[in-house]
Protein backbone atom coordinates (compact mmCIF):
# COMPACT_ATOMS: atom_id res chain seq x y z
CA UNK A 1 0.00 0.00 0.00
CA UNK A 2 1.46 3.29 -0.89
CA UNK A 3 2.05 6.50 1.44
CA UNK A 4 -0.04 8.38 -1.46
CA UNK A 5 -3.11 6.57 -0.10
CA UNK A 6 -2.70 7.90 3.79
CA UNK A 7 -3.87 11.53 3.92
CA UNK A 8 -2.46 11.67 6.97
CA UNK A 9 0.31 9.25 8.83
CA UNK A 10 1.14 9.12 12.53
CA UNK A 11 5.05 9.83 12.98
CA UNK A 12 5.67 7.41 16.20
CA UNK A 13 3.36 4.61 16.51
CA UNK A 14 3.48 2.43 19.43
CA UNK A 15 3.52 -1.39 19.19
CA UNK A 16 2.18 -3.93 21.87
CA UNK A 17 2.67 -6.83 20.90
CA UNK A 18 -0.08 -9.36 22.89
CA UNK A 19 -1.52 -12.09 22.60
CA UNK A 20 1.68 -14.60 22.70
CA UNK A 21 1.04 -17.04 25.36
CA UNK A 22 -2.86 -17.33 24.34
CA UNK A 23 -1.67 -18.16 21.08
CA UNK A 24 0.73 -20.75 22.20
CA UNK A 25 -1.75 -21.82 24.21
CA UNK A 26 -4.63 -22.22 21.26
CA UNK A 27 -2.06 -23.44 18.82
CA UNK A 28 -1.29 -27.22 21.21
CA UNK A 29 2.13 -25.06 22.46
CA UNK A 30 3.74 -24.39 26.02
CA UNK A 31 3.09 -20.65 27.38
CA UNK A 32 7.05 -19.79 26.74
CA UNK A 33 7.02 -21.23 22.81
CA UNK A 34 4.60 -18.27 21.79
CA UNK A 35 7.10 -15.53 22.10
CA UNK A 36 9.19 -17.13 19.48
CA UNK A 37 6.60 -16.76 17.23
CA UNK A 38 6.10 -13.19 17.69
CA UNK A 39 9.51 -12.27 16.45
CA UNK A 40 8.83 -12.31 12.37
CA UNK A 41 5.74 -10.44 13.18
CA UNK A 42 7.61 -7.52 14.21
CA UNK A 43 9.83 -7.28 11.19
CA UNK A 44 7.21 -7.74 9.13
CA UNK A 45 5.81 -4.58 10.59
CA UNK A 46 8.90 -2.57 10.23
CA UNK A 47 9.28 -3.09 7.02
CA UNK A 48 5.92 -2.09 6.31
CA UNK A 49 6.17 1.00 8.57
CA UNK A 50 9.58 2.11 6.90
CA UNK A 51 8.26 1.56 3.23
CA UNK A 52 5.06 4.17 4.18
CA UNK A 53 7.41 6.52 5.98
CA UNK A 54 6.73 6.08 9.66
CA UNK A 55 8.98 8.05 11.38
CA UNK A 56 9.53 5.65 14.71
CA UNK A 57 8.70 2.60 16.27
CA UNK A 58 8.33 1.81 19.36
CA UNK A 59 7.89 -1.83 20.63
CA UNK A 60 6.49 -3.36 24.01
CA UNK A 61 9.15 -5.64 24.67
CA UNK A 62 8.90 -6.85 28.59
CA UNK A 63 8.30 -5.32 31.53
CA UNK A 64 9.21 -5.28 35.26
CA UNK A 65 6.08 -6.57 35.96
CA UNK A 66 6.35 -9.58 33.73
CA UNK A 67 9.39 -10.72 35.09
CA UNK A 68 7.15 -12.24 38.18
CA UNK A 69 5.96 -15.01 35.73
CA UNK A 70 7.55 -18.40 36.01
CA UNK A 71 11.05 -18.54 35.03
CA UNK A 72 10.48 -20.87 31.89
CA UNK A 73 8.52 -17.96 30.48
CA UNK A 74 10.91 -15.20 31.62
CA UNK A 75 14.20 -17.02 30.38
CA UNK A 76 11.87 -17.11 26.75
CA UNK A 77 11.02 -13.38 26.34
CA UNK A 78 14.13 -12.20 27.22
CA UNK A 79 15.75 -14.71 24.31
CA UNK A 80 12.92 -12.85 22.34
CA UNK A 81 14.11 -9.74 23.04
CA UNK A 82 17.56 -10.37 22.46
CA UNK A 83 16.67 -11.85 18.80
CA UNK A 84 14.13 -9.28 17.98
CA UNK A 85 16.98 -6.26 18.66
CA UNK A 86 19.60 -8.83 16.66
CA UNK A 87 17.06 -8.95 13.28
CA UNK A 88 17.18 -5.07 13.77
CA UNK A 89 21.10 -4.34 13.47
CA UNK A 90 22.67 -3.84 10.21
CA UNK A 91 19.08 -2.71 9.15
CA UNK A 92 18.00 0.65 7.88
CA UNK A 93 17.39 3.10 11.36
CA UNK A 94 18.33 3.86 14.44
CA UNK A 95 18.28 1.51 17.39
CA UNK A 96 17.37 1.91 21.06
CA UNK A 97 16.90 -0.27 23.90
CA UNK A 98 15.10 1.24 27.12
CA UNK A 99 14.87 -0.60 30.53
CA UNK A 100 16.65 -0.89 33.59
CA UNK A 101 19.75 -2.32 32.89
CA UNK A 102 21.01 -2.25 36.08
CA UNK A 103 18.87 -5.22 37.04
CA UNK A 104 20.36 -8.37 36.68
CA UNK A 105 16.81 -9.68 34.64
CA UNK A 106 17.97 -7.06 32.14
CA UNK A 107 19.64 -9.07 28.92
CA UNK A 108 23.40 -8.23 29.31
CA UNK A 109 23.88 -9.36 25.60
CA UNK A 110 21.44 -5.58 24.95
CA UNK A 111 23.62 -3.26 27.03
CA UNK A 112 25.23 -2.11 24.07
CA UNK A 113 21.80 -0.73 22.43
CA UNK A 114 21.42 1.25 25.64
CA UNK A 115 22.85 4.00 23.52
CA UNK A 116 21.30 4.76 20.39
CA UNK A 117 23.01 3.67 17.28
CA UNK A 118 22.56 4.19 14.00
CA UNK A 119 22.93 1.13 11.05
CA UNK A 120 22.39 1.70 7.91
CA UNK A 121 20.78 5.16 6.58
CA UNK A 122 18.61 6.88 9.11
CA UNK A 123 15.21 6.02 8.01
CA UNK A 124 13.59 5.60 10.96
CA UNK A 125 13.65 5.36 14.91
CA UNK A 126 13.33 1.96 16.35
CA UNK A 127 12.44 1.37 20.30
CA UNK A 128 12.54 -1.53 22.37
CA UNK A 129 11.17 -1.50 25.45
CA UNK A 130 13.13 -4.62 27.70
CA UNK A 131 12.88 -4.53 31.45
CA UNK A 132 11.02 -1.36 31.67
CA UNK A 133 8.51 -0.11 33.98
CA UNK A 134 6.60 2.94 34.23
CA UNK A 135 7.55 4.14 37.74
CA UNK A 136 11.50 3.28 36.94
CA UNK A 137 11.04 5.34 34.02
CA UNK A 138 8.96 8.50 36.39
CA UNK A 139 11.48 7.85 39.20
CA UNK A 140 13.90 9.72 37.43
CA UNK A 141 12.59 12.98 37.87
CA UNK A 142 13.88 13.10 41.37
CA UNK A 143 16.72 15.00 39.98
CA UNK A 144 13.81 17.56 38.59
CA UNK A 145 12.91 20.88 40.23
CA UNK A 146 9.55 21.33 40.01
CA UNK A 147 10.00 24.37 42.19
CA UNK A 148 12.69 25.95 39.43
CA UNK A 149 11.52 29.25 37.83
CA UNK A 150 12.27 27.84 34.47
CA UNK A 151 10.19 25.02 34.16
CA UNK A 152 9.53 23.69 30.98
CA UNK A 153 7.54 21.02 29.23
CA UNK A 154 10.83 20.01 27.14
CA UNK A 155 12.84 20.30 30.45
CA UNK A 156 10.36 17.93 32.26
CA UNK A 157 10.72 15.04 29.37
CA UNK A 158 14.45 15.34 29.19
CA UNK A 159 14.31 14.63 32.74
CA UNK A 160 12.62 11.01 32.33
CA UNK A 161 14.81 7.82 31.82
CA UNK A 162 13.01 7.58 28.29
CA UNK A 163 13.60 11.26 27.38
CA UNK A 164 15.26 9.90 24.04
CA UNK A 165 11.69 8.37 22.54
CA UNK A 166 9.70 11.34 21.29
CA UNK A 167 5.64 11.70 21.67
CA UNK A 168 3.65 8.80 20.66
CA UNK A 169 0.87 9.64 18.13
CA UNK A 170 -0.61 6.22 17.71
CA UNK A 171 -0.28 2.97 19.71
CA UNK A 172 -1.81 -0.24 18.45
CA UNK A 173 -2.23 -2.93 20.73
CA UNK A 174 -3.58 -6.98 19.76
CA UNK A 175 -4.58 -9.74 21.24
CA UNK A 176 -8.20 -8.10 22.35
CA UNK A 177 -7.23 -5.81 25.38
CA UNK A 178 -8.26 -2.26 26.05
CA UNK A 179 -5.14 -1.23 28.24
CA UNK A 180 -1.35 0.55 27.86
CA UNK A 181 -0.05 -1.65 30.71
CA UNK A 182 2.13 0.93 31.62
CA UNK A 183 3.32 1.90 27.74
CA UNK A 184 5.47 5.04 28.17
CA UNK A 185 3.19 7.19 30.63
CA UNK A 186 4.43 10.60 29.34
CA UNK A 187 5.00 9.85 25.66
CA UNK A 188 1.27 8.34 25.15
CA UNK A 189 -0.73 11.44 26.88
CA UNK A 190 -2.37 12.50 23.68
CA UNK A 191 -1.54 9.23 21.79
CA UNK A 192 -4.60 7.33 19.76
CA UNK A 193 -5.38 3.82 21.12
CA UNK A 194 -6.14 1.08 18.55
CA UNK A 195 -6.96 -2.47 19.47
CA UNK A 196 -6.33 -5.26 17.08
CA UNK A 197 -8.60 -8.55 18.46
CA UNK A 198 -6.53 -11.30 17.03
CA UNK A 199 -3.36 -12.22 18.61
CA UNK A 200 0.14 -10.54 17.54
CA UNK A 201 1.56 -13.99 16.17
CA UNK A 202 -1.28 -13.79 13.97
CA UNK A 203 -0.31 -10.22 12.54
CA UNK A 204 -1.25 -9.37 9.21
CA UNK A 205 -0.55 -6.46 6.83
CA UNK A 206 -4.45 -5.46 7.12
CA UNK A 207 -3.89 -4.43 10.85
CA UNK A 208 -1.62 -2.04 10.11
CA UNK A 209 -3.41 -0.41 7.32
CA UNK A 210 -6.53 -0.75 9.18
CA UNK A 211 -5.48 0.98 12.09
CA UNK A 212 -3.94 3.84 10.09
CA UNK A 213 -7.46 4.04 8.48
CA UNK A 214 -9.08 4.70 11.55
CA UNK A 215 -6.15 7.26 12.60
CA UNK A 216 -6.99 9.90 9.63
CA UNK A 217 -10.30 9.81 11.23
CA UNK A 218 -9.43 10.83 14.29
CA UNK A 219 -9.68 14.77 15.64
CA UNK A 220 -6.11 15.55 16.64
CA UNK A 221 -6.01 18.41 19.07
CA UNK A 222 -3.91 18.03 21.65
CA UNK A 223 -5.82 19.30 24.21
CA UNK A 224 -6.30 22.87 21.99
Amino acid sequence: MSQLKFRRLPKHIGIIPDGNRRWAVQNGLPKEAGYEKGLEPGLRLYEICKSIGIKELTFYGFTQDNTKRPSVQRIAFQQACIKAVNMFVNKDGSLLVIGDFYSPLFPPELIPYTKRRTFGNDAIRINFLVNYGWKWDLNHLTNYDSTSDNISTRNFLESIASADISRVDLIIRWGGRRRLSGFLPVQSIYADFYVVDELWPDFRPEHLYDALNWYETQDITLGG
